[in-house]
């Protein structure tokens, strides 16, 4: 049996944004359908919001969004918040996103393009697990935990 996840993010009313801003950051194709698209009155509110979206590229890179419906007005993006306290990650958010990579290269790149207009909760640096480990919420609202795998003696 093959098994995979695939996070799907919640936004108000910034899905469509979200969706372009990963889908240049890690490339592929972003798919997108609107309320209007699956019925709703082309005039009424939310109409032109994301129901369902997505960004997959061929390396495997899979992410789903839509606008959760009426939370656009006046909501807040996202709820909680994470810092680095004394060596220590602070949160009371209910995940992370999390993106392993293979090389520091191949990191970096991702994590410069994540990075404009982010919140860097922990720069991308050498620690004590990995070549590359950095942590920052992006300026949708979610947070990611990057790293490089590490080979671990066992």
């Amino acid at each position: 049996m093959t098994i995979a996840t695939t996070t799907h993010l919640n936004f108000r009313g910034t899905a469509r944004q979200a969706l372009e801003f990963y889908g240049a950051v890690f490339g592929g194709e972003v798919t997108l359908a609107t309320y209007g698209d699956f019925g709703m009155p082309a005039g009424a509110p939310g109409a032109d919001e994301v129901v369902f979206g997505q960004v997959e590229n061929a390396e495997g890179f899979r992410l789903m969004a839509y606008d959760i419906p009426g939370a656009s007005e006046g909501a807040e993006a996202t709820a909680g918040s994470t810092t680095r306290e004394n060596g220590t990650t602070v949160t009371d958010r209910t995940f992370f996103q999390s993106l392993r990579a293979d090389s520091l290269d191949e990191l970096t790149g991702y994590w410069d393009a994540l990075a404009d207009g982010a919140s860097i909760v922990e720069p991308l640096a050498a620690s004590a697990w990995s070549p590359g480990f950095g942590m920052l919420t992006d300026r949708f609202g979610v947070t990611w935990v990057l790293d490089v795998r590490a080979e671990f003696a066992g």
